[in-house]
């Protein structure tokens, strides 16, 4: 093979070797929708779970925090399927944050991603048992669901008390407290609390989940605070921009 030759085959190789997010991101987004749809299956009281899959599996989902998640544990050498429990409990307890922020109490908003908010469709009353609901299916669906072979127990219970730590008084829902409340400097807390924590959270439980140390856990609540407020801060101005064009 000549030098030109042996060059192009290298260059090629490089090309084949590149990280492809779109093509990650899409496929673990139809894995991710599986797993989300034998989780919460229709049962008695079917009401009940027809919001919870109305929020849950939502198209046009991106999917953020379950993908931060199983993406986070592959960094540092877990197996995805180790992760899919956890990160459909994250979907879980995402979706409830929206089915709550969106009722006439809270931020009052009448759709979500382009369909009708949860309590348009089922009512207030059926919209908050849902939200309820999803809070401890999730951490149920962790610890009955990941693979013991592949988590030990103390990292499932770090994961659980990280999420509960992210959703609690001194994460989301001190978010949403201040979102109702306003007040000066208002938005930077309510972005890094009620977004950032989500974020932290999904990129978190995915190097716990993984082994990573201490360290890198830091690293990975850093990069998942940003990531989490960066993502509301784009998703604000692309709704700003609608809203004028509709006008």
């Amino acid at each position: 093979m000549s030098k030109t030759q042996c060059s192009l085959s290298v260059s090629s190789q490089s090309k084949t070797a590149q990280f492809d997010l779109k093509t990650y991101w899409t496929t673990l987004i139809g894995e991710i929708n599986q797993e989300l749809d034998r989780a919460v299956p229709i049962q008695y009281p079917d009401k009940i779970y027809e919001a919870m899959r109305y929020s849950v599996l939502a198209k046009g989902a991106k999917r953020s925090p379950p993908v931060m998640c199983v993406a986070a544990c592959e960094l540092f050498g877990g197996n995805r399927l180790a992760a899919f429990p956890t990160a459909c409990a994250l979907e879980m307890v995402h979706a409830a944050s929206l089915i709550h922020d969106d009722l006439p109490c809270m931020d009052d908003d009448p759709s979500r991603r382009g369909q009708p908010s949860n309590h348009k469709i089922y009512g207030v009353d059926m919209a908050i048992l849902a939200g309820d609901a999803l809070f401890p299916l999730g951490f149920s669906h962790i610890v009955s669901q990941t693979p013991s072979d592949l988590v030990p127990e103390q990292r499932l219970l770090r994961v659980i008390a990280e999420i509960a730590r992210a959703v609690g008084s001194k994460g989301m829902a001190a978010g949403q407290f201040l979102d109702l409340e306003g007040g000066p400097n208002a938005v930077e807390f309510v972005q890094e609390k009620k977004f950032g924590e989500m974020g932290e959270c999904s990129a978190v439980c995915g190097g716990l989940l993984a082994g990573a140390t201490d360290d890198e856990i830091q690293r990975l609540r850093r990069y998942g605070r940003a990531v989490g407020v960066l993502y509301q801060v784009v998703d604000d101005i692309l709704e700003a921009k609608i809203d004028e064009e509709q006008v």
